[in-house]
């Protein structure tokens, strides 16, 4: 477990360092702000290896139909399975609207 929370802090401190170069200020609306960050983590996520998806779909079992998320990154081998990816490797949500926070949360940990 503490080498998972190391690699997270990892991807935060890099995103911190490095969210000068998306060119944001404060003459720039939320959705732009959104569109950045969620580029941000799809390049880097095929940097890593990954397919990233943004406006993936997931589906949730709870509710019975699949729900649309900003973006994922899914691991994909064509020498273990030639259909189907490996895993989910992440999920990201970005919201600005405070009153969607608890919509966001539910998003983040339904049960797929």
């Amino acid at each position: 477990m503490r080498k998972q929370y190391f690699h997270h802090m990892q991807f935060f401190e890099g995103y911190v360092r490095n969210y000068r170069r998306l060119n944001l200020s404060s003459a720039h609306n939320c959705s732009m702000f959104t569109k950045r960050e969620i580029d941000y983590f799809a390049n880097l996520g095929e940097i890593f290896g990954f397919d990233a998806f943004v406006e993936d779909t997931k589906f949730d079992k709870l509710l019975t139909h699949s729900g649309q998320i900003d973006l994922s990154w899914r691991k994909w081998d064509k020498r273990h399975d030639e259909e189907n990816f490996l895993y989910p490797a992440l999920h990201l949500e970005r919201e600005y609207i405070w009153s969607k926070d608890e919509e966001t949360i539910r998003k983040l940990f339904s049960d797929t």
